[in-house]
């Protein structure tokens, strides 16, 4: 323990490498795949906005339907009626962002701000908490820089910018993750920590 590190954290870390290792292959295809999808949202952005809205509207839709039904089946449990009332406001949200989409992107876009907020600041503690240990950890802080970054820009053009500001931030954003994601592959599969 001469670094002051307690051996829990040590022996995390050594089980992290060990496993980024086994699996490196998964890792860079991951990062490829975001890295490509991530251009394309970057260069489409108008499109790749109406589709993050539509993706979004059935993820409420489809949760508002199964929590519904699970509510439907434990109709005895406290709290019933809440839960079926928000169960519906899911569904009719989910509806209308994916029969609407255009008119729920500035919505949108306020969550996606806070979305890149909480990342960025989770992706710089966690590059400077293992900045030690893992080789890639100048990644993760960029991508988590870069995060808030762009939750910055797009609150200082907001509403003007909700057209196109969903489909281009989650685009760089995907390209920074897989950067980050193929960085590690390759560095898990020389044999280093990440």
């Amino acid at each position: 323990m001469s670094d002051g590190i307690p051996p829990e954290m040590t022996e995390l870390r050594r089980n992290m490498a060990a496993e980024f290792s086994k699996h490196w292959k998964f890792f860079l295809f991951q990062g490829i795949v975001l890295g490509v999808l991530g251009v394309m949202a970057i260069v489409l952005p108008q499109v790749a906005t109406v589709v993050v809205a539509i993706f979004v509207g059935w993820l409420f839709f489809i949760g508002g339907i199964v929590r519904g039904l699970t509510i439907f089946r434990s109709r005895t449990l406290p709290g019933t009626l809440w839960s079926a009332l928000a169960a519906l406001l899911a569904i009719v949200l989910g509806l209308l962002l994916i029969l609407q989409p255009l008119q729920g992107v500035l919505t949108l876009t306020m969550v996606l701000i806070a979305i890149f907020i909480v990342q960025g600041i989770v992706s710089v503690v966690v590059a400077l908490q293992f900045r030690t240990h893992l080789r890639s950890w100048v990644w993760t802080l960029l991508s988590g820089i870069v995060d808030l970054v762009l939750a910055y820009m797009i609150w200082s053009g907001w509403p003007g910018t909700a057209s196109w500001a969903i489909g281009l931030l989650v685009g760089i954003n995907m390209l920074f993750a897989g950067m980050a994601l193929i960085s590690t592959a390759l560095s898990a599969r020389a044999g280093t920590p990440g």
